[in-house]
């Protein structure tokens, strides 16, 4: 059926006012399914009509594993319910003759409702609507395929993996929809509990404060993990919807196909130990075979995972992942010599830099003519990976497979692989040094029956062949595990001719085994085998002989401020042994990658190594990254330095694929003396398209060219005079407990000096604040403070302010048990119940709620206000000041203010920071985001001179300032309106008049710009 006349069909389906019947719309919806390109044929499901389910019950329509009811006209809520319970009862009774999970669809043809079982009942997972006037049928198609999962050989692209299992998808409502109902019903279930302690736990590590233990995340994780090991059974041609659910979670297929390290048990296959996870993971897995995994040309899971976990929680847990083209250009920067270099990504993540780490290696093995199976054997024991977060590593091992690709793995000279990706700390926080023994990998297992304590013992020697120790590990579990009678122990002759163990290892291997099936025995063996590949491997390989020679990757950019306390005290002791402690204002700035770069090179790269890291881009300048670009981090036990090489600015590639800006930055390590990093940088612009994912596609669009990095030290702290005079206001959060609006006063009035007002909401709450009532009292007038914001201050002028309460008495503020609060009792209970609320809801914070309002002075340093003060807006690309002539007004510290002694000098200041030339002066020294942002008092840094009245030149700037303001007094604005509109206007306006240049160029004169 051509396009013309499927739209035709849909445009009839959807027309609930003409006159039709049920069979016909059955027949209708039968043709759509047929001819709308789902593929059935191809997978010889016939879409019947009017199908028996036994007690004379026969379903509408029915293809594959879901059943299709079809109604007139499902407006009225009555029919809804009575279709729905018809509808139950057939995905019930399928369910139970099958085996196999069934989905439901309800459709009058205009809404389409997907269902699955919960609790024996229909429970609405995803719907689809099609609007009459204009009917889309290209998105209810895509909507139907995701329901059926009927298609075969879609090519796993970006954009083909984020459509159709990405979570807007119906798939992924579906299985997302099941997977939330199982574990609802046996999350009490102890293994179960168990699982997602243990998940929560490793993740509190990895991530800090930024990770919120919360169920949507677990069952994300799950899906993804799970997902993950399916595509690593796709990637090898296996058809997985023939396979046990416990076979595709337990990876036994890898195994005998001996590919090892791939899947493996963990925290996510909770999933089979539960009534209904097995069909659960069949539906899942016939889901992924739609694609042809065969061959891809990216880290794709990236993609799946960025598709499933939203960005606001990406951006909470600090999870970014490199863009594929840069990845591939790190690389081929890096990695000169891929057949010789051993190279490790300590901080994996999905695998994004192995994949291309990979290609290369291979690559080179096939231009020099290696044979596949020391190809693949030299690969794996030269580009290794480690992650903290088991979702990465999970996602890491089968991108590795992917880019090995199907036919080198199907391929019968392959021989043993072991895939090198291992669940580790790389920064070895608390560095074990008791795991080593003697020529021995030493682990006590706790004590069981016996008096004395289990031992693993291993000779240590082993582990330098990663491959043969993993599969060693591997099978010693596998046959512990196995039936046998209690106190026995199988014989390892085999095992031990299969893989070439010398006599003298085999007794510590043999005592080892004993243990493992004593562990066994007593239901104690329950994470040895998962702890011995993966957590000794990051202590082994920083041994000295284990070094690698490259290191790559883009490390965690976790925040101080995020990081839990104790994290917080070793980051800072090690970073001030180190010297990369900046501490003073930007201590809650720094975050771990400058620490991480340094630690990892210390653990892993052997001397004359190299190394290359995607930064923050403040690596590259700001002054809190001082430390680290002195190359020099030596740490009283240990000398270690490197000498920096160059560096990537990549600050202005549009559209930005970091929250910050990011950088990439060169180097080796060194016994000599370091190298501080070059100020000659490459300069990175363009703009990409969308889905220009590779380096094929991004060359294009990219430019780079050679620059100079303009770093805080080049410029001397407090170059003008100003800076001291100038501070930040105060910290006045949450704003639900300050920030209010005036109410009626009533029939009866409240008397004079006292004000009702309520708290004033906006839509950029967030929680615990957000999910607060919002709260009314009256207080007295003197306390209700205007306040100024950053949203308040355009170039030159002021919108109005807004108010908040306050405990403020002439010079004084009335908190911590001051008793002068007691004799006004409006604002004394408007405050009691703020320091309520604030030690209900807050989270991490240590302050009181006093001490927040007055951190660092920000409050009591304005009270009392002077007659004259100038404020400029603390963020933004452009400044925007205005003088403050209200002594009663409050600065918000999105706002700095200092005091000037005249308006002439007021006026002065507002002419040098409102003009465009000043932006471009300050520019190389301000924070990047998506744009150059957070002016602070990087602007004190240029040589702004102190206002003298007898200077011609800053008298000439005054007088120029005065027109400007009067320029923008004029303009005609809505003040009510979006304030980055209205200093757009302003600036527009003061572009457009006669005084802008000649500003310009006094500024240009004045500070040698």
């Amino acid at each position: 059926m051509v396009e013309n006349e499927l739209q035709a069909l849909l445009e009839r389906l959807a027309n609930r006012d003409q006159l039709r019947s049920e069979a016909t719309l059955q027949s209708d919806i039968r043709q759509l399914l047929l001819t709308g390109g789902l593929n059935l044929a191809e997978h010889d499901l016939d879409v019947a009509l009017e199908t028996q389910v036994g007690d004379r019950r026969r379903i509408d329509v029915e293809v594959g594993f879901t059943v299709i009811e079809v109604k007139k006209d499902l407006r009225s809520v009555t029919v809804l319910k009575a279709a729905e319970k018809q509808l139950a009862g057939y995905v019930r009774t399928r369910s139970e003759q099958t085996g196999q999970r069934y989905v439901g669809i309800l459709t009058d043809g205009t809404v389409w409702r997907a269902y699955h079982l919960r609790d024996d009942e229909l429970a609405e997972a995803t719907r689809f609507e099609v609007k009459p006037s204009r009917p889309d049928l290209t998105s209810l198609l895509a909507w139907l395929e995701g329901v059926l999962a009927t298609r075969k050989g879609v090519r796993p692209t970006p954009a083909e993996i984020v459509a159709r299992l990405g979570a807007n998808s119906a798939s992924y409502a579906l299985d997302r929809a099941v997977l939330g109902a199982l574990y609802a019903e046996h999350r009490d279930t102890p293994t179960v509990q168990l699982k997602r302690e243990l998940w929560s736990k490793l993740l509190r590590s990895a991530l800090g404060t930024q990770f919120t233990d919360e169920d949507e995340l677990f069952l994300e994780h799950t899906l993804l993990v799970n997902s993950a090991e399916v595509i690593a059974h796709l990637v090898l041609g296996l058809d997985v919807t023939d396979m046990q659910p416990a076979t595709l979670l337990g990876g036994q297929r890898f195994d005998l196909a001996q590919i090892y390290g791939v899947v493996e048990a963990d925290f996510f296959d909770w999933v089979l130990e539960v009534p209904g996870g097995d069909s659960f993971v069949r539906t899942m897995a016939r889901r992924l075979a739609r694609f042809d995994w065969a061959n891809v040309e990216h880290d794709v899971l990236k993609v799946l995972y960025e598709s499933v976990i939203g960005t606001e929680t990406r951006k909470r847990l600090g999870e970014y992942y490199t863009p594929d083209w840069l990845a591939d250009q790190v690389i081929a920067d890096a990695v000169t010599d891929p057949l010789n270099q051993r190279v490790l990504d300590p901080s994996c993540g999905s695998g994004t830099f192995l994949f291309h780490a990979v290609r290369r290696h291979l690559a080179a093995a096939d231009e020099a003519g290696v044979p596949l199976a020391a190809a693949l054997s030299g690969l794996t024991n030269h580009v290794l990976g480690i992650d903290l977060h088991p979702v990465a590593v999970a996602l890491a091992r089968v991108t590795y497979l992917l880019a090995i690709g199907r036919d080198r793995l199907v391929d019968e000279r392959r021989g043993p692989i072991s895939v090198p990706i291992y669940l580790g700390d790389s920064m070895q926080w608390s560095q074990r040094v008791d795991l080593f023994t003697e020529g021995y990998l030493l682990i006590s297992a706790g004590t069981g029956s016996q008096i004395l304590e289990d031992e693993l013992r291993f000779p240590d020697h082993l582990l330098a062949d990663a491959g043969r120790f993993d599969r060693l590990i591997s099978e010693l579990a596998s046959l512990a595990s196995k039936k046998r009678a209690p106190g026995t122990v199988p014989a390892l002759t085999a095992l031990f001719k299969r893989l070439a163990i010398a006599e003298e290892d085999q007794p510590a291997i043999k005592d080892s085994f004993g243990v493992l099936c004593r562990l066994q025995d007593e239901d104690r063996d329950h994470i040895w085998s998962y702890y011995i590949r993966n957590l000794v491997r990051p202590i082994w390989l920083s041994r000295l002989e284990n070094r690698v020679d490259v290191i790559v990757g883009n490390p965690p950019w976790l925040s101080y401020r995020h990081m839990p306390r104790d994290m917080q005290d070793v980051f800072r002791k090690m970073s001030e042994d180190r010297g990369l402690w900046h501490g003073k204002s930007v201590a809650t700035h720094q975050d771990l990658s400058g620490l991480f770069v340094a630690r990892t090179i210390q653990q892993y790269l052997k001397i004359d190594g190299s190394f290359a890291f995607v930064l923050p881009n403040a690596a590259l300048d700001r002054g809190y990254f001082s430390g680290f670009r002195s190359g020099k981090y030596s740490d009283g036990s240990h000398q270690l330095t490197v000498a920096f090489t160059g560096s990537w600015d990549l600050r202005r590639i549009r559209p930005h694929f970091f929250p910050r800006g990011g950088a990439v930055v060169f180097g080796r390590r060194t016994d000599n003396a370091p190298h501080v990093l070059p100020v000659q940088t490459i300069r990175w612009t363009g703009t990409l398209p969308r889905g220009a994912d590779s380096w094929e596609i991004a060359s294009i669009h990219l430019k780079r060219e050679q620059s100079s990095l303009v770093t805080s030290e080049d410029v001397a702290e407090g170059s003008s005079p100003y800076a001291d005079r100038f501070t930040n206001g105060a910290t006045v959060f949450p704003r639900i407990l300050f920030f209010v609006e005036a109410q009626p006063a009533g029939p009866l009035g409240l008397g004079a000096g006292r004000r009702p007002v309520r708290s004033t909401r906006s839509s950029t709450e967030k929680p615990p604040w957000k999910n607060l009532p919002t709260r009314e009292g009256v207080v007295e007038s003197e306390f209700i403070r205007p306040m100024l914001l950053g949203e308040n201050v355009l170039p030159y002028r002021l919108l109005p302010a807004r108010e908040a309460v306050l405990p403020v008495e002439g010079n004084k503020l009335l908190t911590g048990g001051n008793s002068r609060l007691d004799f006004y009792p409006g604002v004394a209970d408007w405050w009691q119940r703020s320091e309520q609320l604030w030690n209900e809801h807050r989270t991490s914070e240590r302050l009181t709620l006093s001490e927040r309002l007055d951190f660092r002075r920000g409050l009591s340093d304005q009270i009392p206000a002077t007659p004259l003060r100038v404020v400029y807006s603390k963020a933004g690309m452009h400044v925007a000041a205005a003088l403050v002539d209200n002594p009663n007004a409050i600065i918000e510290n999105t706002l700095y203010w200092g005091t000037v002694t005249s308006r002439e000098e007021g006026l002065y200041l507002c002419a040098i920071l409102n003009n465009p030339a000043l932006t471009q002066l300050v520019r190389p020294l301000m924070a990047y985001g998506k744009d150059e942002r957070h002016i602070d008092k990087q602007v004190w840094k240029l040589p702004i001179p102190l206002f003298e009245g007898t200077n011609p030149i800053h008298q000439r700037l005054a007088d120029l300032g005065g027109k400007e303001a009067d320029l923008v007094a004029q303009l005609e604005l809505n003040e009510k309106g979006n304030f980055v509109v209205l200093r757009r206007r302003a600036r527009e306006a003061l572009a457009a008049g006669s005084h802008s240049n000649e500003v310009a160029s006094i500024i240009a004169e004045l500070l040698g710009g």
